[in-house]
């Protein structure tokens, strides 16, 4: 043994000029555990008849072997061989329509499986998210529970962030549909439910709030019935069709194979939940020997890293250190964009980001070391060249054009004001967002293509914060023309009212070319009604606020895209008018004490205005100038009124500068 130590070590220490490659580092570390264990072996049966000398190495040679010691213990304490196993995997993603219990499902799995949860609603981590109470953009954590590790994609519900639910889905096996018990399947269910069924996942039905005292085990099954006829319409298979089914209550925190209010003290937990994850979901079928290959599905920067990829392993395992290439399709082929090796390898457990050495087929992590890849392309060896098909999305429905701020009051709000600015900001929001298409337009201006209003005033108040200061136009419904006849999008609309308000509502969707499609009371509620019908896009434009005000705040209306149809004609009359400002200045109270009687108002005194701002709705529908600047009259006579308090109602808060304009834009 002191021969062949000496002499390796002798052999290394001469060769410190040559640098060593990591995987060469440890295949040398390999090499020399073998000959210690079976040089140690052989050793052993007489180590009882001979008494052991003292083994003296080089100076040199002995801190090696320290050094070579220690990057064993460290191999072994990062060995792999765990996160390679495919069959320990499972990934999941949560998909529900819009506030059914989504992200308060995944902080108590998160909280059963020990992750330390800073706040409620853990998982929405953008600003936007939290003040509006809905999921914006995809999230991806793992949580371990017994000896498996569940991969949990939670997803927008809204039907705007479908592309966030579309570019995901294709990374997981399974799906937990979550549905309120009370309201069951809403309009979005059916929309995130097609986008499971098409990839082929076979999801878990979770009845969520079932410890509601309108929720009554008949109305569940009511609920149940309506799902399956759900999923047959859309084609479900047979395996897809024989879908478990839970009760829960993510609020408290528990979930259970049958239906309940009070679960006894020990079951109240999500433990079941996570069974039927484990025993319903398939593992991943990877290929641990096959060259690595990931599909790119979701992107962030960061200031030091970079890029940061995040897909799933379809192929091959990675290690830190690796050198790989990113690939996409072109007409003429696959092209290779950039080369490189990867210097991070990174994994969310829980709410933090955690460091990885390795990770195998079937998992799903986040790399860095790549600039130029982005969502929707290949990294894979640099002696592959294939790369993985990418993810079809819905095409875009409206688009609006962002430009250059050239109003009289330009300059005051924000600090990124050129072209370029908003240029490079709108083209940066487009490589993360795959479901946002970004073309140039005349004179520095942008035509940015999405689902719908939610999405891009999402954007425009993002950028708002930012510090962005940019025009926009009023949203345009994006037609297309199929055997010279002229499509538009339809919309599935939900909508739930009191019986008082139906009348009203049926009225104004008539306006806007709505058909009903089905008609019936709110089961477990009393005076509810609820409509469903199908409604072109442009209808709907701006009827979110007016619906809200016929319904006096008690209505619900959700919508999704459904598909394009024949073009339904011309709008009856949608547009009220609007109080439009022929002054310049600053308001004044005096002069909107006249104009109140005049329609709603959206300005304070003190605010500064120019020719043509908009500064209220009127009450008919034709549109009236008006001089909001207007001061009193001074004279050197003692008016009767000059003690009067000017006494306005509250404006009209507008709380994204996009919904004034999509209020107001023309039909």
């Amino acid at each position: 043994m002191v021969n062949i130590t000496e002499k390796f070590a002798v052999s290394s220490v001469s060769d410190t000029s040559i640098p060593l490659l990591p995987s060469q580092f440890l295949e040398m570390v390999g090499v020399l555990r073998s000959l210690w264990s079976s040089t140690r072996n052989s050793f052993s049966s007489s180590a009882s008849s001979i008494s052991p000398k003292p083994c003296l190495l080089p100076p040199r040679a002995s801190a090696l072997a320290r050094a070579f010691s220690a990057a064993t213990a460290a191999s072994d304490a990062t060995s792999p061989s765990s996160a390679l196993n495919p069959s320990r995997l499972r990934n999941v993603a949560v998909i529900a329509h819009v506030d059914h219990g989504k992200t308060t499902l995944m902080d108590r799995l998160l909280r059963q499986c020990g992750a330390d949860i800073p706040h409620e609603r853990a998982m929405d981590s953008i600003s936007l998210e939290r003040e509006r109470g809905i999921t914006i953009a995809s999230k991806v954590t793992s949580i371990p529970w017994k000896e498996y590790e569940l991969n949990m994609v939670d997803t927008p519900g809204h039907a705007d962030f479908g592309g966030e639910v579309e570019r995901v889905v294709g990374m997981v096996e399974g799906a937990i549909l979550v549905v309120d018990a009370g309201e069951g399947p809403l309009a979005q269910t059916k929309f995130v439910l097609a986008k499971a069924l098409k990839y082929g996942l076979r999801p878990i039905l979770l009845l969520n709030k079932v410890d509601r005292p309108a929720v009554s085990e008949e109305m569940c099954n009511e609920v149940e019935s309506l799902i399956f006829d759900l999923f047959a319409n859309l084609g479900a298979s047979e395996e897809q069709l024989d879908f478990p089914v839970l009760y829960a209550s993510a609020k408290e925190g528990w979930a259970s194979t049958t239906y309940t209010k009070d679960p006894p003290a020990d079951a109240r937990n999500m433990s079941r939940l996570l069974d039927a994850i484990i025993s319903h979901v398939p593992p991943p079928t990877a290929n641990l020997e096959a060259p690595f290959q990931m599909l790119v599905s979701m992107m962030e920067r960061d200031f030091y890293l970079g890029r940061i990829l995040t897909g799933r392993v379809s192929s091959g395992s990675i290690r830190v250190g690796d050198r790989v290439h990113g690939l996409r399709h072109k007409d003429s082929g696959v092209e290779k964009i950039e080369e490189g090796k990867v210097v991070k390898l990174m994994k969310k457990k829980g709410t933090h980001m955690a460091l990885i050495d390795s990770a195998g087929a079937g998992d799903i992590v986040s790399m860095a070391g790549l600039a130029s890849p982005s969502i929707g392309h290949t990294v894979a060896n640099v002696e592959i060249m294939i790369a993985l098909p990418t993810v079809e999305l819905d095409p875009p429905t409206i688009s609006m054009t962002f430009g250059v701020n050239d109003s009289p009051l330009a300059g005051r709000d924000g600090t990124h004001l050129t072209g370029g600015k908003i240029g490079d900001r709108l083209s940066a929001e487009a490589e993360t967002n795959l479901a946002i298409n970004v073309l140039p337009g005349l004179s520095e201006s942008y035509e940015v293509q999405g689902r719908g209003e939610l999405q891009l005033g999402i954007l425009i108040e993002n950028m708002r914060r930012e510090g962005f200061e940019l025009s926009v136009s009023p949203p345009k419904v994006m037609y297309k023309t199929e055997n010279g006849q002229k499509l538009e999008p339809i919309e599935e609309v939900t909508i739930e009212v009191n019986e008082e308000h139906v009348g009203l509502v049926m009225e104004a969707l008539s306006h806007r070319r709505a058909e009903i499609v089905d008609m019936g009371p709110v089961p477990g509620s009393v005076d509810r009604t609820r409509l469903s019908l199908t409604c072109p896009s442009r209808g709907l434009v701006g009827y979110r606020s007016v619906f809200s005000s016929d319904t006096r705040g008690t209505g619900f209306m959700h919508r999704a895209f459904l598909t394009y149809e024949k073009h339904r004609g011309p709008l009856g009359n949608v547009r009220k008018g609007v109080l439009v400002s022929m002054g310049y200045g600053t308001i004044t109270a005096y002069a909107l004490m006249s104009l109140e009687p005049r329609g709603t108002l959206f300005v304070n005194p003190g605010m500064e205005t120019y020719d043509g701002m908009i500064v209220g709705e009127h009450s008919r529908d034709t549109d009236l100038d008006v001089n909001p600047v207007r001061n009193k009259e001074l004279t050197n006579v003692r008016a009767a009124s000059k003690d009067e308090n000017v006494k306005l109602a509250p404006p009209r808060l507008i709380s994204s500068p996009s919904w004034k304009l999509l209020i107001y834009s023309p039909a």
